[in-house]
């Protein structure tokens, strides 16, 4: 699964977008330098994410968009389009993202 449908996922179990997501965190006081324990235990409790789509959600939250170019344009299982992420809802991305 790439990176991107990790977050497409989360978006569909959760009824919220990544940027949504993001800025509840943030409210939290979560952001770069939170150890990913506290953000996976949150995302559990209150969205019911398991630890592979929290763990997505932790990169955000600590990151960025950005992800490392390693696999894009692979074609492997983990496979992304492009080194940024879309974090505004799978409905709003554009085509050619």
């Amino acid at each position: 699964m790439s990176f991107q449908a990790y977050l497409d996922t989360i978006e569909a179990r959760t009824g919220l977008t990544p940027r949504q997501l993001l800025a509840q965190a943030t409210e939290r006081g979560f952001g770069p330098g939170t150890k990913a324990g506290p953000i996976v235990e949150w995302l559990k409790e209150e969205h019911d994410l398991g630890r592979g789509h929290a763990m997505a959600m932790v990169h955000v939250i600590t990151k960025g968009d950005r992800i490392s170019a390693t696999h894009v344009g692979s074609d492997g299982t983990h496979a992304d389009a492009t080194d940024r992420l879309w974090l505004d809802g799978k409905a709003s991305m554009p085509k050619d993202w």
